[in-house]
């Protein structure tokens, strides 16, 4: 089975970041940055970030979709985004996926687990305890780091729509009702609804039993309340599960997510549908792959 790469980080695997890497990372001294050269990661140069984040500590690590902002004591913030393949992480913390499949195959088994800053750590945060850095790793490097100043914000962080958790039917039916867009490519609008990537859009549609390619305006107030709760059900769901660890995404304490193992559509092409066992089927719906069940979704 094949899986989109363009699929995580989503709500999920990003809130569960925020809330294992918050103890590594509030309330202690930063003591150095260490970068890799300049690039499109760096939304604030390395420089930078090099002057001007030593002596500083976090107060709060908040999120709004699938953005982190680190809330720093003289009123800065930094603005986190893991993009595809970005992994924060403790440099505390071991996990085989943290490595390439190159690193792996060339490491015996007992040294696998074991992960050095490399060409694709682009940020690391150390401290003045001396205790664990935070790392900031990206092989493709469509994450993003930028140092807002006291009272800057960002056009990204302003596009975006209410956070998904707190969606409702009347947000959703709002931005719907006279667009001919497809269903799943509106629950893909960060500026309707932000949180909300390829895999969760998949199991909530299921679960609200319609269909991703109906156009949004025909989707009825019943519908759009089903969307809404099971948008919310299948978010909390992954949080709970500790995220999907499909590709590269691996939870800041080095483990893997669990909620993979309960799609029932996602990336699930040709197999049974747990209700119907008709076979899932697969369609490009602006040029992002979409499963769902042709006999209950309509």
């Amino acid at each position: 089975m094949t899986y989109s790469p363009h699929a995580l980080p989503e709500l999920p695997e990003v809130e569960v970041t925020r809330r294992l890497i918050a103890p590594v990372l509030l309330e202690r001294r930063i003591a150095a940055v260490h970068t890799t050269k300049p690039s499109y990661f760096f939304l604030t140069p390395p420089r930078t970030l090099k002057k001007r984040l030593p002596g500083r500590s976090v107060r709060a690590l908040t999120r709004h979709g699938k953005y982190l902002l680190a809330e720093l004591d003289d009123g800065s913030r930094l603005l986190l985004h893991l993009g595809m393949t970005g992994q924060l992480f403790s440099s505390a913390v071991t996990s085989p996926r943290l490595l390439s499949k190159t690193a792996r195959a060339a490491l015996s088994p007992e040294t696998q687990r074991d992960f050095r800053p490399d060409a694709h750590t682009h940020l690391r945060i150390a401290f003045a305890d001396r205790g664990p850095d935070v790392l900031f790793r990206d092989v493709r490097k469509f994450g993003k780091v930028r140092l807002l100043g006291l009272g800057e914000s960002d056009a990204r962080l302003d596009k975006l729509g209410p956070d998904a958790l707190a969606v409702t039917p009347g947000i959703l039916h709002a931005a719907g009702e006279k667009r001919r867009t497809p269903v799943k490519t509106l629950l893909l609008d960060q500026s309707v609804v932000a949180g909300v990537g390829n895999i969760y859009a998949d199991e909530a549609l299921f679960r609200a039993g319609v269909r991703p390619t109906r156009s949004a305006k025909r989707v009825s107030e019943a519908e759009w309340k089903r969307i809404a709760r099971f948008v919310r059900v299948v978010l909390e769901r992954g949080i709970a599960t500790g995220g999907s660890s499909i590709n590269d995404y691996v939870r800041p304490d080095g483990k893997d997510g669990g909620y993979q193992d309960e799609r029932r559509v996602y990336g699930l092409e040709g197999a049974p549908c747990r209700k119907c066992k008709t076979a899932i089927v697969r369609k490009v719906i602006a040029q992002r792959s979409s499963c769902y069940c042709p006999a209950c979704q309509r």
